[in-house]
């Protein structure tokens, strides 16, 4: 058989937030087989390719061990002679300090296929974040984009006479830059701004002048940012949009609380976020282990990103169809039977109406069922169906449900699907003592992953995590499980978890880490992920 033709594809990926990504460049890292890509590309990005997908960090930072160039071009010939479609990710523009001239030598050299995809440069998409125009027509008719990553081979003379610089990798050269411009006659009350993190959540900027500059960020990390310098920069106070990114992190979207396998707790007030100014986000420099289900949404890693963290998700736990759909769908086809319908997560919903499409039912079918759903998110998952509940507890826990039912329950019939492996034996037990009949069916089964990806696996080793989040206690036993094949020499857990912050959901997650790990540091007072949000912020501020 003909192997088939590889090809890669240099990709730019923009300034980071994928929002910024071209379709190009996204329907491509759907397909890739192998990914390539550089130090400064966003950790969200990552999540567009495959599972199966291949990725190659050859990140360069400086100071770090870094691959070497000749490396990474073996790296581009070798996958793309394997037949694979290799994507190599740049931030920014591949061609805008890129280093793309010796890839591609390489490649041609190998009679390689390959194609470049273009994608926004952080000179451009920076500044304009920032509200800062580079042309003006008073101001400024020109600007010049430079890498200051070798200061001493430029021409400052030449570039203090232009109106407006926009400077890449200078983070670190901050004071040479200052110095360089100011001794070649530059004024020092020009304007500059420096914008750290651009398109990204975690975006800082600071603006003052040149004789100022280095006394605003004086022991403060900088990099990566860019460097604008120019009148034009005063016209940002004109020009920027209302930073309302703060305010909107916490508002809720309808249906996103959590109930995975356990949606717990009662509302409590909390602090909102937007009393955190952007330059002060309150998770700035922690970073999390976001531990949950493969395929599950990552709204909440986006929101920890938004405050500050660096985040590293590490799927702890795999659903999936039960052993056998023969319970359920006896159960589907006796509908006409049962007089209450009970769920208490997203995932009993999802399967259950699954199988009753697959027995070419609808809703159709439970005219005259009641359905009582726990948890918000249950809820709204429910409503996107067409079905209204009839019964929502008011606590966001499933054992609030037999407390608060709302008719007697002396012989009712109640159908119950729920993960094969049970775990709700305390709701089973009191519906049953209420007099209901309780049928209960596996509707799917929750199990552990085979492996971790090697980002959380490398951070764990090396010890670079500073909390580690849970929300359900499946998590929690499944993390152990994974964790003790790494450690298998050192079974013992709380040995490589020592100074690592353990923030769970709730109670029942609590109760979890407590036995598997000996203690738990921050425990949500809302049970959902805003309430964890929000313990993290409280923790945070106070550590």
């Amino acid at each position: 058989m003909t192997q088939e033709k590889g090809k890669v594809y240099l990709v730019g990926a923009g300034p980071g937030d994928v929002a910024y990504l071209t379709v190009k460049a996204y329907n491509l890292l759907a397909a890739a087989q192998v990914l390539i890509y550089d130090a400064l590309v966003d950790a969200q990005l990552l999540q567009c390719v495959p599972p199966d997908c291949l990725k190659l960090d050859v990140g360069k930072r400086g100071g770090k061990p870094s691959t070497t160039q000749a490396e990474i071009n073996k790296l581009l010939v070798k996958h793309c002679q394997q037949g694979k479609q290799v994507i190599r990710l740049k931030s920014g523009d591949p061609l805008i300090f890129g280093r793309c001239t010796s890839e591609i030598e390489a490649l041609k050299a190998s009679g390689c296929d390959f194609e470049l995809v273009p994608g926004i440069s952080s000179a451009l998409a920076a500044p304009l974040l920032a509200g800062i125009p580079l042309t003006d027509p008073v101001l400024s008719r020109t600007f010049a984009v430079l890498t200051a990553h070798e200061p001493e081979v430029l021409d400052w003379e030449a570039l203090s006479r232009l109106e407006t610089l926009v400077i890449l990798m200078g983070g670190q050269h901050l004071p040479e830059i200052v110095d360089q411009l100011v001794r070649h006659g530059r004024s020092h009350l020009t304007p500059i701004a420096i914008i750290r993190w651009a398109g990204t959540p975690r975006q800082q900027i600071w603006t003052a002048q040149l004789g100022n500059i280095l006394e605003q960020t004086t022991e403060l990390s900088i990099s990566p940012a860019v460097i604008v310098i120019g009148e034009v920069v005063a016209l940002r106070k004109y020009l920027q949009p209302e930073n309302i990114y703060l305010d909107e992190i916490i508002k809720q979207e309808p249906g996103e609380r959590h109930s995975q396998t356990e949606p717990e707790s009662t509302p409590t007030p909390q602090p909102m976020l937007s009393n955190f100014p952007s330059s002060t986000l309150p998770l700035t420099g922690k970073t999390i282990l976001v531990t949950r289900s493969v395929g599950q949404s990552s709204q909440f890693s986006d929101r920890l990103i938004a405050l500050g963290a660096t985040v590293i998700e590490m799927p702890t736990l795999e659903i999936g169809p039960p052993s056998s759909w023969e319970d359920l769908d006896d159960a589907i086809a006796h509908l006409s039977d049962f007089d209450w319908l009970i769920f208490t997560s997203t995932n009993g919903i999802d399967y259950f109406f699954e199988r009753l499409i697959a027995q070419e039912k609808d809703t159709r079918a439970l005219a005259g069922v009641k359905i009582a759903v726990v948890g918000e998110k249950t809820a709204h998952c429910l409503k996107q169906r067409s079905l209204q509940p009839d019964f929502i507890p008011p606590n966001f826990i499933a054992d609030s449900l037999v407390e608060n039912f709302p008719e007697n329950l002396h012989g009712k019939k109640v159908l119950f699907p729920r993960v094969e492996s049970g775990g709700r034996e305390i709701l089973v037990k009191e519906l049953t003592l209420k007099g209901a009949k309780v049928i209960e069916v596996a509707a799917y089964q929750s199990c552990c992953p085979s492996g971790i990806p090697a980002e959380a696996k490398l951070a764990l080793q090396n010890r670079k995590i500073d909390v580690i989040t849970f929300a359900s206690s499946k998590t929690v036993q499944f993390f152990s499980q994974l964790t003790e094949k790494i450690f298998s020499n050192n079974p013992d857990t709380s040995q490589f978890l020592e100074g690592v912050c353990i923030a769970s959901i709730g109670p029942q997650t609590s109760k979890t880490c407590h036995f598997l790990f000996r203690r738990v540091d921050v425990e949500a007072q809302e049970y959902t992920l805003d309430g964890l949000t929000q313990a993290l912020i409280t923790w945070a501020t106070n550590s």
